[in-house]
């Protein structure tokens, strides 16, 4: 829709014209030339690493991580998703402690797997499994209960949010830093989106969704008619990234899943 010559000479808004006129030249201005929409990621991911493989199988909610491991090879992974693993292989649970972790209320505990042997893991949530690569040159912020698992090679440390960001992100006040070399899993609440942003590319996620980027981004108002409208429509406020870079969105928003169980069960009491 956006690079067809209706769309590149859209008309001039004038008195006559409808909303769908006004719409169209609206979106020739600030769409960019060669629109790419956002892309799922339904298919089985199938790679390797130093010391090891993987496959994320039966995607979108149900999503399972299988993976090999040589001697020797050790992974992190978040504490209670582990499904399975061969008699081999050697767990070892360790404690980091810091006064960021613990103001920001994230899991401090980590479980050590070590090779040889396969080793099954899912996330804790129904959700999907998607991967960042990090090849020392590059950095990702992730959410907070996003991080599945990683290989040694990568680093990790808490990172504080402005207050906006903080409040209105749906992340809180402090998100994961991963930087180093190695693979990153995420897990995500419902599927995984993927939306890649050019130079200078804006858009929009809402509050809740977010699951992984490496690009930036600020809170803006989105919506109009007041403070009743907005919050009538819980979409007055969003996040607005700026290319370029990647974002990753989940489908399902946890709070708004909390919400929706705690009004079921009211009802029924």
């Amino acid at each position: 829709m956006f690079s067809s010559p209706d769309a590149q000479q859209a008309p001039t808004p004038g008195p006559g014209l409808t909303r769908a006129h006004t719409d169209a030249t609206l979106a020739s201005r600030v769409a960019p030339k060669h629109f790419v929409g956002a892309t799922s990621t339904y298919a089985d991911d199938v790679g390797t690493f130093n010391g090891g493989s993987y496959r994320i199988s039966h995607r979108d909610t149900n999503t399972l991580l299988t993976i090999q491991l040589a001697v020797g090879c050790p992974i992190q992974a978040r504490p209670g998703v582990m499904i399975a693993m061969s008699p081999s292989m050697s767990l070892r649970g360790s404690l980091s402690f810091g006064w960021m972790k613990a103001l920001a209320g994230g899991n401090i505990a980590r479980s050590t797997y070590t090779g040889p042997g396969e080793l099954l893991i899912a996330p804790s949530i129904m959700g999907d499994i998607t991967i960042i690569r990090l090849d020392g040159s590059n950095e990702w912020i992730v959410g907070r209960d996003a991080f599945l698992a990683s290989t040694t090679g990568v680093k990790t440390e808490y990172k504080t949010q402005g207050l906006m960001k903080g409040v209105f992100s749906g992340e809180g006040f402090f998100v994961w830093r991963f930087y180093g070399a190695g693979l990153v899993w995420m897990q995500s609440f419902g599927a995984i989106v993927k939306k890649e942003l050019a130079d200078d590319e804006t858009y929009y996620v809402n509050n809740g969704h977010l699951v992984a980027w490496n690009c930036r981004y600020k809170i803006e108002r989105v919506a109009s008619g007041g403070i009743i409208s907005n919050w009538s429509a819980g979409e007055g406020l969003a996040c607005r990234f700026t290319g370029p870079g990647t974002v990753y969105m989940q489908t399902r928003n946890v709070s708004a899943f909390v919400a929706h169980l705690g009004g079921d069960i009211s009802k029924n009491r």
